[in-house]
């Protein structure tokens, strides 16, 4: 069995907040140069960019130096390079700073913001913005919150230390609380605990239950009503991917602002930051693994359908018409 050679250290220095590309050559094929399989692999770049990356000296190998366009196919290389990055909307939110020591950092993410560079999310993510604004460039994040969900996030300041965290979350020893807002419903008998199989297919957007064992388990709690809303205290023991909302709409009160669960809706225009996803990460509670140190945190973000649902849904609707069942209206952009 052939060894994998562990990645040297990258030769190129972060920008705005965002790692270089690696890449290690594969072993097998019948590439005869690097360039002709970084053509053949990176099918989501413009026609021509990467020759005329080979040619302007930006993809560099281990040693720093610049690849040239006829070196040959080497497997198991590593080269590098910083990839084009997107034209992003500013989220125009900050990424609040709730506890920060020579070990961790733990943000308090708003809506819309994703948690890590991922897809067409790349410089305008927590991650790349608290490297920039604290300057941290060695920072990583311990866990992800989806782009909609707001609230706690964990990120380690040393990469040696990284695994020590991530294990924390792996093997279920952070207590995480979530509150949401969602219609009410008198006859929804609370508390309870949701278990069901949840199933996330490649390429499609919602998650869905299925027959099978459960590998996902939810404790749902109602901790206040008053007209037709209702704010629920959520504890996961899982973390399956959309677990929150697929377990509240199947209960029957999908969390306001949710464009997926129902039904899916039609997407939210870029730039359009209204009507935010009703879920928030409120608490993290865990035993740090380095200093031992006994840690609860706590967000300090409010969800605005609770606070006041009219500057939250518009003027067309008021909380006393939100029934079980109804699907928050999204609406489009306004030029």
């Amino acid at each position: 069995m052939r060894r994998r050679t562990p990645p040297p250290p990258a030769p190129l220095p972060q920008r705005d907040g965002v790692d270089p590309v690696r890449v290690r050559l594969p072993h097998g094929g019948t590439w005869a140069t690097v360039r002709e399989h970084l053509v053949e692999r990176l099918t989501g770049a413009t026609p021509g960019m990467v020759e005329s990356m080979f040619d302007s000296g930006l993809i560099v190998g281990a040693d720093g130096r610049a690849v040239a366009p006829d070196a040959p196919y080497e497997p198991g290389m590593f080269v590098w390079f910083h990839r084009e990055l997107p034209a992003e909307v500013p989220v125009p939110f900050p990424v609040d700073v709730i506890h920060r020591d020579a070990h961790i950092v733990v943000a308090d993410k708003p809506h819309f913001l994703a948690t890590t560079p991922r897809g067409s999310h790349v410089a305008e993510t927590a991650l790349a913005r608290l490297r920039r604004e604290l300057d941290v460039p060695t920072l990583t994040a311990a866990h992800r919150l989806d782009r909609l969900t707001a609230g706690l996030v964990l990120f380690t300041v040393r990469p040696e230390e990284r695994g020590a965290y991530q294990t924390l979350f792996r093997d279920r020893r952070v207590r995480k609380e979530y509150e949401a807002i969602a219609p009410y419903d008198p006859s929804l008998a609370l508390p309870r605990t949701v278990r069901s199989r949840i199933v996330k297919e490649r390429g499609v957007h919602a998650a869905r239950e299925a027959e099978g064992e459960p590998n996902a388990e939810t404790y749902v709690e109602l901790s206040a009503h008053r007209g037709g809303l209702a704010r629920y205290r959520l504890v996961p023991a899982t973390g399956q991917t959309h677990q929150l909302r697929v377990h509240l709409n199947a209960l029957g009160v999908p969390i306001l602002g949710d464009p997926l669960y129902p039904e899916v809706t039609a997407p939210v225009p870029a730039g359009d930051f209204r009507r935010p996803l009703q879920l928030l990460a409120r608490r993290l509670e865990f035993t740090d693994p380095v200093t031992g140190a006994e840690h609860t945190f706590l967000s300090e973000r409010v969800l605005q359908a609770w606070e006041s649902y009219g500057s939250w849904a518009g003027p067309r609707r008021d909380a006393d018409s939100v029934r079980p069942g109804d699907t928050p209206v999204t609406r489009p952009a306004t030029s």
